[in-house]
């Protein structure tokens, strides 16, 4: 097309992408170069400023590797994983939210009671909790995926003194859909800002912090996976989460408990795990299947 305008182009760019093989892609690349041209339509972007975001999105090669992907925390920051999540989320059961770059595929099995704290540094806390589905029935052969960081704020990939896996399990919930396992508080950390992410949240004056958070995937079978957090209602974080992760039916009490007695008669260090003890009860309810 010839003698192309501001106002033109991006027509131009959807008629030469008549022929595309699927429709679905075709869709998805003209609608995103449309909300590109009017953004530099609308804020009459300089040269000087488009090759800013080129240098931004070219540094972030220099961060992204196996064990982090600028990239992601470009979407995570700008709001783009989170939001991807909510027009996609079940409109009952547990709420989901975004999945995190620090998941593992085929972490190790945790018996159901078992403890993943194993006495390192932070709080203890036993987490409890029971899966069902949506009729109100147990969730029988579920399933959790569950990781965190550590008590000194880093995931395992982050950290060369953890082992691989610290934090990271798969836990298979009890016939009637109860589950126990004994963790350590998680805590509030930074999200890495030192590469063009985090410029970013410089030059927007924003905070790269994450409020404390336990991940869990929920495994149960005909339904699909549930990719979701949970937060303690007490961390300052919350309202200003850097990924906005936080969901409202996903922040809930930690309380503390004096008495041995009212721990899971399963829980592996019942009878060694100091108190007092901070205590969390998960109550999932699947979406549909």
């Amino acid at each position: 097309m010839r003698n192309l305008t501001p106002a033109t182009i991006t027509q131009a760019f959807a008629e030469y992408a008549k022929n595309a093989p699927s429709a679905r892609t075709r869709e998805l690349l003209v609608s995103l170069a449309g909300h590109l041209h009017s953004f530099v339509r609308d804020n009459k972007v300089t040269q000087a400023e488009w090759g800013a975001a080129i240098d931004a999105l070219t540094r972030a090669v220099k961060f992204t590797d196996d064990k982090r992907n600028e990239y992601i925390l470009f979407s995570d920051l700008l709001g783009v994983s989170s939001l991807v999540d909510m027009v996609n989320a079940s409109t009952s059961g547990t709420p989901s939210s975004v999945l995190g770059p620090f998941h593992i595929e085929g972490a190790p099995e945790l018996p159901n009671g078992g403890d993943l704290w194993k006495g390192q540094v932070g709080e203890p806390l036993v987490v409890t909790g029971r899966v069902l589905d949506q009729k109100g029935q147990p969730a029988a052969g579920t399933v959790l995926a569950l990781w965190q960081n550590s008590g000194n704020g880093l995931y395992a990939q982050q950290d060369p003194q953890q082992a691989a896996t610290n934090y990271h399990a798969r836990l298979a919930v009890a016939p009637d859909g109860t589950f126990a396992f004994s963790t350590v508080r998680p805590v509030s950390y930074k999200v890495p800002d030192d590469g063009p992410a985090g410029d970013m949240l410089r030059a927007l004056g924003r905070d790269a912090w994450r409020p404390a958070h336990l991940h869990m995937i929920v495994h149960a079978p005909g339904h699909k996976p549930l990719i979701t957090e949970f937060f303690p209602e007490d961390d300052k974080y919350l309202d200003r989460d850097a990924v906005f992760g936080v969901r409202g039916g996903l922040v809930l009490p930690f309380k503390q408990i004096k008495e041995r007695s009212a721990l899971p008669a399963n829980l592996a260090v019942r009878e060694s795990v100091p108190l007092p003890a901070w205590t969390a009860t998960i109550d999932l309810t699947l979406p549909p299947a």
